[in-house]
């Protein structure tokens, strides 16, 4: 199965099933696909290769770590060359608060969503990018 080929109905109900349930035992996904366990599996692997399939995560209940704010930032580039682009997901790259990044087209460039203990550690935070490449040109928390 190369990652253009389609997916079949099936297919598309073992990533649904994995997405809702990414624990999921392979008899009981088998089973509510409708099909028996080794015929499953292989389908499961073959996805796997093709790379639909790229990893398997937790959810967090993010309340139950404490105080936690999630900021969502708008960011816009001074310039819109390759360069620039380069240089900013560099400098926000190994910001572990930053748990998504949207490349975005319109009014801004880039949304950013942030997941920590207060504002002032966002805004410090956007402060060191903004010192770290001279590529930005604003911010905005939403």
């Amino acid at each position: 199965m190369s990652s253009d080929c389609k997916l079949d109905r099936i297919d598309l109900r073992i990533l649904s099933q994995l997405q809702k349930k990414g624990r999921i035992t392979n008899v009981e996904l088998a089973d509510a696909v409708g099909l028996s366990p080794s015929p499953c599996l292989i389908r499961v692997k073959r996805l796997e290769k093709a790379g639909y399939i790229v990893g398997y995560g937790a959810q967090i209940q993010l309340e139950k770590l404490g105080d936690v704010q999630i900021v969502f930032t708008e960011v816009t580039l001074a310039d819109h060359r390759r360069e620039d682009f380069i240089k900013f997901v560099n400098a926000i790259r190994d910001v572990d608060e930053i748990v998504e990044c949207h490349l975005a087209s319109g009014g801004y460039d880039y949304l950013l969503k942030f997941v920590t203990r207060s504002v002032s550690t966002i805004r410090a935070l956007l402060k060191a990018c903004w010192n770290a490449t001279s590529a930005l040109k604003s911010t905005s928390a939403t």
